[in-house]
C-alpha cells in the first residue's frame, strides 16, 4: 500500500482534448411529454466506439426567494409537495421547466409567481448547471430572488398541490441532505447560494 501524495497523480490541468468523443448518427428512441430519449453513435480518439443514451429535457429553473422577517431573521420561502419519483413529500425551492422559446429568467419569474404568488424586486442568476452530465443534455438555471412582494395567489397546474412555507435560512441549510430535504437540484442550488453568501461577506447567512 502507498499513501496518496500530491505527486501520486498529475495535477489539475486544462488539456482535455484527448477525452472528447466524436458524435455520429442520432435517432430518437422514445418521446414523452417532458423528455425524449435519443441514441447517439460516438467514437473516441483512440478508436473506441459505442451507442450512448441522451435524455433530452427542457431547461430547468430554480428560484431561491429570501427575505428578512420582522425580527431580522433571514428566511427562505420554500415549498412542500409530493414527488412521484421518490414517492414522498419533499421540501424544495420554487422550480419548474422553461417553456419553448422562454428565457431562463422569464421562466424563473413565472414559476415563482405561479407557485407562491411572489414577485421579486430583484433577481440574480447565481449559475447554471448540468443536472446529470452522464446522460442529460439540459441546463438548470439557479436564481436568487430578493425584495419579495406577494402580488397574487397560486396559479398551479391541474395536478400540482404545493404548500408554501418560510423557514430560517440557517435551519434550512442545516437540513439539506436529510430525508425530504434530499433533492439533488435543491442541494446544488444551495451550494450556489453559499458561494454568493461568501461573495457578500455572509450577508445572506445572518
Amino acid at each position: 500500500m502507498m499513501t496518496v501524495t500530491k505527486n501520486s497523480f498529475p495535477l489539475f490541468g486544462e488539456d482535455r482534448e484527448h477525452l472528447i468523443w466524436r458524435s455520429g448518427k442520432k435517432h430518437e428512441l422514445l418521446k414523452c411529454p417532458i423528455f425524449r430519449v435519443n441514441e447517439i453513435e460516438r467514437t473516441s480518439q483512440d478508436g473506441k466506439s459505442g451507442n450512448f443514451l441522451e435524455l433530452k429535457c427542457p431547461n430547468w429553473v430554480v428560484v431561491i426567494p429570501v427575505f428578512r422577517d420582522e425580527e431580522g431573521v433571514l428566511r427562505f420561502v420554500m415549498e412542500a409537495q409530493y414527488r412521484h419519483g421518490c414517492e414522498y413529500v419533499t421540501n424544495e425551492f420554487p422550480a419548474g421547466i422553461a417553456e419553448e422559446g422562454e428565457e431562463a429568467e422569464e421562466a424563473a419569474l413565472r414559476e415563482l409567481q405561479e407557485e407562491t404568488g411572489i414577485r421579486p424586486g430583484r433577481i440574480k442568476l447565481l449559475g447554471d448547471l448540468n443536472p446529470n452530465p452522464a446522460f442529460m443534455s439540459n441546463r438548470m438555471y439557479v436564481f436568487l430572488a430578493e425584495e419579495l412582494e406577494i402580488v397574487s395567489g397560486q396559479k398551479l397546474d391541474e395536478n400540482e398541490e404545493i404548500d408554501v412555507f418560510s423557514i430560517p435560512v440557517e435551519k434550512a441549510l442545516s437540513l439539506m441532505g436529510q430525508h425530504s430535504w434530499d433533492s439533488g437540484a435543491i442541494i446544488s442550488a444551495s451550494a450556489l447560494y453559499l458561494l454568493e453568501a461568501r461573495k457578500r461577506e455572509e450577508e445572506l447567512l445572518k
